[in-house]
């Protein structure tokens, strides 16, 4: 249980942007790190603080400026983000202006029908209740974290519009909307004077949707791109390179994409086989996975996880080998097509 301890004040690293690249977010002035830190899980109100705070603080320090959040981010609902607040309020809050704070709204989140969906009623509510949460004025993103299809995407879009011109947020989002409703979100945003900033799909080797079409209509639109679930729920790890272990959350059901049936033989094949390209490159298989979504132009962030501040440095580790010769990339994708 999360109990607010006080905290020495935090000094961040100076050194803090001498190694992490940034790159621009579609066609905005905004730049965002290669690796952003998302709080989706190991953040909520049964987690430690104190590991809570050091892992921020260490991302921070290593240049990793934009935090990533959502109203329903636990557990509790809502929890991740006032653990956020209770570690900008320690000492992070004096570095307000050098980060990206983002948080989302879609999935239920209270009891009644106002509790969910894309309605502005919604949305709008919603934001009031983040931003209260992490202890901030606004928020420099803020998404409809899924597409609504019982409410008017003229109404999401138009919330999200408000919510700009409210001073809620400087940008907005989508999240895992399909090619087609980007496109129609981005034409609608467009027209009422709020540009789409970006679109948060998830993406992993296992997992390439999104090159059907949604990177087409991005690069189109000049719309940036974050990538969620980039080791494919830990699939791409050391941890499964010898089979299930008992003590995994696949192996006890508790991943939300991801459950002992979806890793088969086959696939164990796979992960092992890739795990040898990326030993051959001197990295991890998850520093590897890491940087190949990366490798994808219209990619301009990827979100990653952790439960302890070593899982940070080793995935900021990555970008020290982020490029890949055309043989691994043969290579990869020969794999990849293996039945």
């Amino acid at each position: 249980m999360i109990t607010h301890e006080p905290n020495p004040k935090y000094i961040a690293d100076p050194k803090r942007y001498e190694n992490m690249p940034y790159q621009r977010c579609g066609k905005s002035g905004l730049s965002l790190p290669r690796l952003s830190l998302g709080l989706w899980q190991n953040f909520g109100a049964v987690d430690s603080l104190t590991n809570a705070r050091a892992m921020i603080h260490r991302a921070f320090d290593l240049g990793i400026t934009h935090f990533d959040l959502a109203n329903n981010y636990g557990p509790h609902y809502g929890s991740a983000e006032s653990t956020f607040g209770q570690v900008m309020a320690d000492g992070l809050k004096h570095y307000r202006d050098e980060m990206i704070i983002s948080s989302k709204a879609g999935y239920d989140m209270w009891p009644g029908p106002y509790g969910i969906g894309g309605s502005r009623k919604y949305l709008v509510a919603s934001c009031d209740q983040s931003l209260k949460r992490c202890g901030v004025e606004y928020f420099d993103i803020f998404y409809s974290h899924c597409f609504d299809p019982d409410t008017p995407l003229e109404e999401t879009m138009g919330a999200l519009d408000y919510i700009v011109r409210s001073g809620r947020a400087l940008y907005v989002g989508i999240s895992s909307y399909d090619p087609e409703q980007t496109r129609r979100a981005a034409a609608i945003l467009k027209d009422l004077g709020t540009p789409l900033l970006i679109h948060q799909p998830r993406y992993n080797l296992f997992d390439r949707w999104i090159e059907d079409g949604l990177t087409d209509v991005l690069d189109e639109e000049g719309v940036g791109s974050i990538v969620f679930s980039p080791l494919s729920q830990g699939m791409l790890t050391d941890k499964y390179l010898n089979g299930i272990p008992q003590d995994s959350r696949a192996a006890r059901g508790e991943q939300i994409y991801l459950s002992e049936n979806d890793i088969s033989e086959a696939t164990l094949d796979k992960i092992r086989a890739l795990n040898e390209i990326a030993q051959n490159r001197g990295q991890s298989l998850a520093q590897m996975a890491l940087a190949w979504v990366l490798n994808n132009k219209t990619v301009t962030s990827a979100i990653i996880g952790a439960s302890r501040v070593a899982q940070i440095e080793d995935s900021v580790q990555a970008l020290d080998n982020a490029k890949f010769d055309s043989e691994e990339l043969t290579q990869i994708e020969q794999i990849l097509r293996t039945q």
